[in-house]
């Protein structure tokens, strides 16, 4: 027979109990299973731990904040397709009444009985002025984001920093003034100089007169845009892992190296985007072309003599005497530069999409 289980008194009750260690018999075999344990909570749901997880409201701050994001882009969108909408319905009467080609004649005549204007030459000063500004621009902005990144004291870089951001907010109509007034002079002799010792050079030939041309429209602009290219290359550039740049360096590479090999490469994708929001204010600036532009309506190369024009600048200057017609024709030449700016920008979405995409597949 088995062990006699040992018994004590219970303290509370003065009467007996059986001790853990003598639970079970010494020859019993079967095994006591322990019943199991109920986490059921009253008015629960069987979930351990506190009982259940609260049921999701039908409307709660998550699906009102998202509900919120989705109203805002899908605004943003019809807001575009009104404007879309918007530029065709003016823009169509007007083409159909023009009794030349609009793509390709050089003239601008729509208040005209027989109206005769075309987008080609204004098309062209747009895209060439962009381009020289940002010609000039880009590399002045990315070599003083560098500097103000990695080369500048703190006290130097803040300050500098500061002052760039402050020329941002000029208005267009400052530049534009200071373009005609102080700046026409300088280029004007440098004009002179390039068409004296180049000339052989078909940019820069002719015979004069200088300086309201399109030398001075793309200066303008490359300083206009300076402000927006640095501060957003600067930013970037901050943004390098530190482990990238202490790894170039421990290699053994100078700074200029770490800069080539460490810092283009990883701020590539917004060094483009940055670009590209100085290529759009560029092409949509006004006022300043406007006012340092000669005004003429034909397609040249020519950099240095008087002439060029732009679909903004000459919406500006035409806009206040145009007729019915007239203003559909300055719609449909805003219609083709909605289009253009829209072209860049998909292009830079996509130039960084697939930057993105080769940077992710090669980590």
């Amino acid at each position: 027979m088995g062990e006699t289980p040992h018994r004590s008194a219970d303290a509370g009750t003065g009467g007996t109990r059986v001790t853990e260690s003598h639970e079970r018999s010494a020859g019993a075999s079967a095994r006591l299973v322990e019943a199991p344990v109920s986490t059921r909570t009253p008015g629960g749901t069987g979930l351990g731990g506190g009982g259940a997880l609260p049921r999701a409201r039908a409307f709660g701050a998550e699906r009102g904040f998202r509900g919120l994001t989705l109203a805002a882009g899908t605004v943003v969108l019809v807001i575009i397709a009104a404007i879309a909408v918007f530029l065709v319905a003016k823009a169509v009467p007007a083409i159909r009444a023009d009794t030349e080609n609009f793509w390709t004649f050089e003239g601008w005549f729509p208040n005209d009985s027989e109206p005769k204007f075309g987008i080609g030459a204004l098309a062209f000063g747009t895209v060439l002025t962009a381009a020289l500004a940002l010609l000039v621009a880009v590399p002045v902005a990315l070599g003083i984001a560098l500097y103000l990144s990695h080369y500048a004291p703190r006290r130097v870089g803040t300050t500098l920093g500061f002052l760039i951001d402050l020329l941002a907010a000029v208005p267009s109509v400052v530049f534009g003034l200071w373009g005609r007034e102080i700046f026409l002079r300088p280029v004007q002799d440098f004009s002179v100089w390039l068409n004296k010792y180049f000339s052989w050079i078909p940019i820069f030939g002719g015979e004069g007169p200088f300086g309201k041309s399109i030398l001075l429209g793309s200066l303008v602009l490359a300083i206009m845009v300076l402000p927006i290219i640095t501060s957003l290359s600067r930013e970037v550039f901050l943004q390098t892992p530190t482990a990238n740049e202490e790894a170039a360096l421990a290699l053994g590479a100078t700074r200029w190296e770490m800069l080539r090999t460490a810092v283009l490469p990883y701020g590539r994708p917004g060094i483009i985007a940055a670009v590209m929001l100085g290529l759009g204010r560029a092409l949509g600036e006004t006022i300043a072309l406007a006012m340092t532009l000669g005004i003429t309506f034909n397609i040249s190369f020519n950099l240095i003599q008087n002439g060029g024009n732009s679909i903004a600048a000459n919406i500006a200057n035409t806009f206040g005497e145009a007729n019915e017609t007239g203003r559909g024709a300055l719609i449909a030449s805003g219609l083709v530069l909605f289009a253009i700016t829209l072209i860049v920008n998909i292009t830079a979405r996509v130039i960084i999409y697939r930057r993105r995409e080769f940077t992710e597949s090669a980590a």
